[in-house]
């Protein structure tokens, strides 16, 4: 699992295109919060879903289901990424791709 940087939006703007790195095939982990945003760009042919991991649980057991989202073939998607995802133990969401990593690429800003 790889741990995504978050590049922060100063006022002048930032430049995005030179952000995403390639998705992890065992996942990755970013920070959560308030104006935290994934990037997700699928260069492949065919559709790739991201799973965000939902720790939480409602009246002590009942579990909130995890967050999937399916990026079309060619698309960029942005996700956001609040406290909802956060793992309690490290504090970061954890990020599948159920239908693999080709032609993924994943970047994280705070804005």
């Amino acid at each position: 699992m790889a741990a995504l940087v978050t590049s922060v939006v100063p006022l002048t703007g930032l430049r995005i295109d030179t952000l995403p790195v390639a998705a992890a095939s065992g996942g990755d982990d970013c920070a959560t919060g308030q104006g935290v945003l994934l990037l997700v760009s699928n260069q492949d042919a065919s559709p790739h879903d991201v799973t965000l991991v939902t720790p939480q649980t409602v009246d002590g057991d009942l579990e909130v289901a995890d967050r999937t989202i399916t990026v079309p073939a060619g698309a960029t998607v942005v996700i956001p990424v609040t406290d909802r995802y956060r793992n309690p133990s490290t504090g970061r969401c954890s990020i599948t791709y159920p239908g693999g990593v080709t032609g993924l690429s994943v970047g994280v800003i705070r804005v």
